[in-house]
């Protein structure tokens, strides 16, 4: 009996061992049956498409249609695609500095970059680039024409202009590093303002040059900064962390969580906070993604500033690109990214602390309110001299009399508006007043 137990038992286990690995011989079984599917449609495709494709072409379309079939961000990148990809988180590159868009088959100028060589050749803004080296641009895309223009430092390029209805001209134009400027500032009154419109490597060093100019030029004027994200689509993680950094004198900053446990991260801010405290306001709107968000959310939850405009675009994901030697790379989501107080932005966006949609103002034409100086026999203030009628009298009834008696709050006529930068912009405005209302209420406290 003991013996037919133990054989039962060995004949189990036995019967355990073979069926184990099942499961993953289906598994396999499965995965090489869909890899003969598509060699089938690969030969299919390749044999009777109505046009002759190359096996290079089949297979590139294969992969950027498996890629992009996972989430809007992953993708392929053909080895033009990466090359100008690192160019851009690069932020700088060999070329001539203009801002290019396309216009009737035509290169366009939308703006020269201020001290760059097209700068200095006297290009302007509107001028239409008809020829590079001589070779015509009609026919060309704009990312092949503007590939033409780049090229090593130093080397010389000549470039056919056709401005308003003057004849055609060429201008020689020696390449030089063009940096692409991802900070921008300038002075509100007694408010620094920074923009940042991209995250490349050269976002943290243009920000923390802004704000010593800003600095240098205000001194103890400085009342807080207003940091605008508006239509940032995002970059560099790692540029948002440490911008992030320079606001913050501790905690945490960002986690990133992917599909397994031991990919989690986590940053920190170090210790200083470059602005020395002062406070802030981070404009955002339904442009502002990614890296953006990081930054704002990382800020809103530390109330270290007040996050204003409408909310976010709501990208909460990281993506990795990974090299694929001489073909490219691939772009994946790997990992979604939280605030530190745990949120997922990830389809939600960051909520602003204050809702501020973006809006044209005017000024209403008013009438002359009457005042108390106004009325007849009002009572004297203080250094005032003795009226006997108003300078601008204003015909009066005994209703209008009894409103006076009563006290009741006038009706300021003032039109001052917001400083010229923020004319004609409503978003800003608000957040100077904001800030300047803040500056009022720190001072009073103090006193």
């Amino acid at each position: 009996m003991q013996i037919l137990r133990k054989t039962t038992a060995a004949a189990s286990l036995l019967l355990i061992l073979l069926l184990a690995p099942l499961p993953l011989q289906a598994q396999e079984a499965d995965t090489y049956r869909h890899l003969k599917l598509f060699g089938e449609v690969f030969e299919r495709v390749r044999a009777d498409f109505v046009e002759e494709v190359t096996d290079e072409e089949l297979i590139a379309a294969a992969i950027r249609g498996m890629l992009t079939d996972l989430d809007p961000h992953s993708g392929y990148l053909d080895p033009d695609s990466f090359r100008e990809m690192r160019t851009q988180t690069r932020g700088e590159f060999g070329g001539l500095g203009i801002e290019v868009t396309m216009e009737n088959g035509l290169v366009k100028v939308v703006s020269p970059i201020d001290d760059t060589p097209a700068f200095r050749a006297g290009v302007q803004a509107g001028d239409f680039i008809t020829h590079i080296d001589n070779e015509p641009v009609m026919g060309l895309t704009l990312s092949e024409a503007v590939d033409l223009m780049r090229g090593p430092v130093d080397s010389t390029i000549t470039v056919t202009i056709r401005r308003g209805e003057e004849e055609p001209f060429d201008l020689e134009i020696i390449r030089d590093i063009i940096r692409v400027q991802s900070v921008r500032h300038r002075t509100e009154g007694n408010i620094g303002y920074l923009r940042i419109t991209s995250f490349t490597e050269q976002t943290t060093p243009g920000l923390e040059e802004a704000i010593a100019e800003i600095e240098e030029e205000l001194g103890d004027k400085l009342e807080g900064f207003v940091l605008d994200l508006r239509n940032n689509p995002g970059g560099l993680l790692d540029e948002a962390i440490s911008v992030t950094d320079l606001f913050l004198d501790r905690g945490e900053i960002v986690s990133t969580r992917g599909r397994h446990d031991e990919d989690s991260q986590r940053w920190n801010a170090t210790d200083g906070d470059r602005t020395n405290g002062l406070p802030i306001v981070v404009l955002i709107n339904g442009g502002s993604a990614s890296a953006s968000e990081i930054v704002a959310g990382a800020l809103q939850d530390h109330r270290r500033a007040i996050v204003m405009g409408v909310p976010s675009f709501g990208k909460g994901s990281v993506q990795t690109v990974i090299p694929l030697g001489a073909e490219g790379a691939m772009r994946l989501t790997t990992a979604r990214y939280y605030t530190p107080s745990g949120r997922s932005i990830q389809a939600k966006g960051i909520e602003p602390d204050i809702l501020v949609e973006q809006a044209t103002v005017t000024t209403a034409e008013q009438q002359r309110q009457r005042r108390e100086a106004d009325l007849r026999r009002h009572l004297e203030g203080e250094g005032e001299q003795s009226v006997i009628e108003p300078t601008d009298p204003v015909e009066e009834t005994p209703e209008d009399e009894e409103e006076g008696q009563e006290g009741e709050t006038p009706v300021s006529d003032s039109t001052a508006g917001p400083e010229e930068g923020a004319m004609t912009d409503y978003q800003l405005a608000r957040a100077l007043d904001l800030l300047r209302g803040l500056a009022l209420f720190s001072q009073n406290t103090v006193n």
